[in-house]
């Protein structure tokens, strides 16, 4: 018998529970659907929380987020309309618009803001937290900006292309590197009567979010889930979805899970209360920020 013989088939993934976006507010007033966070942990490890952010009333975000400490973890933000200024302790400053990502490593500490800029009605993206396990939590504070047009684009089969914001599709490899949890980050838009299988790491946690549109994912394409909805995906080696009459976009994320033990306060994220009382207590006195200067 050969190893090939042996070696067991690749395993479709089923959908293992399917949430539906909920009306949350943030920062100074920011108006957002959350697709899951601190009650849904440790469900999505090593993700923490999503947010989508889309609106075209500027009432609804205008108010952004002010000054803002982080440790601990790293923040995701993807921008599909519209423009926000940030500025952080580092010393970064400058302004995410349509298409580009902003990838920040807070380890042990950075405080920045965000602003949404209206010069048009629509706002629009996603933030996805994503935790750092215990031997980086107090790592050097990095940060990623990647351009629109830095993002490559492939279409694995016809009828679907990807933007891969981070991982590798067939070779080509997205602009976000070096981040700890090795991370597959894909906005995904499918034809209508789309039937695309993507193989996925067997040990990595896998979700989608569907921007547009709807699908059905796994063996059971009568079960259509609507935009907004998050599908979380039990483990196996590939996710299949398939489309009807309409076109669909999705978030397509998977990463390596930690296994750790989460102490969560706020934008804080570390293992123990222990090290959360510290966080808070060098934030209070003025010692939170190990490295970089505010500028």
């Amino acid at each position: 018998m050969s190893d090939n013989d042996s070696a067991p088939s690749p395993r479709p993934r089923r959908i293992k529970e399917v949430l539906a976006a909920r009306p949350t507010i943030e920062g100074a007033g920011v108006h957002l659907h959350r697709a899951f966070g601190a009650a849904e942990v440790p469900r999505l490890d090593p993700f923490l929380l999503l947010d989508d952010f889309r609106s075209e009333n500027p009432a609804e975000y205008v108010a952004g987020f002010p000054w803002h400490p982080h440790r601990g973890i790293e923040t995701v933000t993807y921008m599909l309309d519209g423009r926000v200024e940030h500025e952080d302790s580092l010393g970064n400053k400058g302004i995410i618009g349509s298409g580009d990502v902003q990838w920040m490593t807070s380890g042990s500490g950075i405080i920045h803001q965000e602003m949404p800029k209206v010069d048009r009605q629509r706002m629009g993206g996603f933030q996805l937290w994503v935790n750092l396990p215990k031997t980086n939590k107090m790592m050097d504070p990095r940060y990623q900006e990647v351009k629109a047009g830095q993002i490559p684009e492939v279409e694995p089969v016809r009828g679907v292309r990807m933007r891969v914001v981070a991982g590798n599709v067939n070779g080509v490899r997205g602009p976000v590197q070096d981040v700890v949890v090795d991370p597959e980050y894909l906005d995904v838009r499918l034809d209508p009567r789309a039937d695309f299988v993507y193989p996925v790491k067997h040990d990595h946690t896998v979700f989608a979010y569907l921007l547009e549109g709807r699908a059905s994912f796994g063996e059971d394409a009568s079960d259509l889930i609507e935009d907004g909805h998050l599908v979380i995906f039990d483990k196996g080696d590939s996710v299949r979805v398939k489309t009807r009459d309409a076109a669909t976009r999705l978030l397509l994320v998977s990463g390596k899970p930690l296994h750790e033990p989460i102490a969560w306060w706020g934008p804080i994220v570390m293992n123990n209360r222990k090290e959360i009382e510290q966080a808070v207590e060098e934030f209070q006195n003025g010692t939170f920020i190990k490295r970089g200067t505010r500028s």
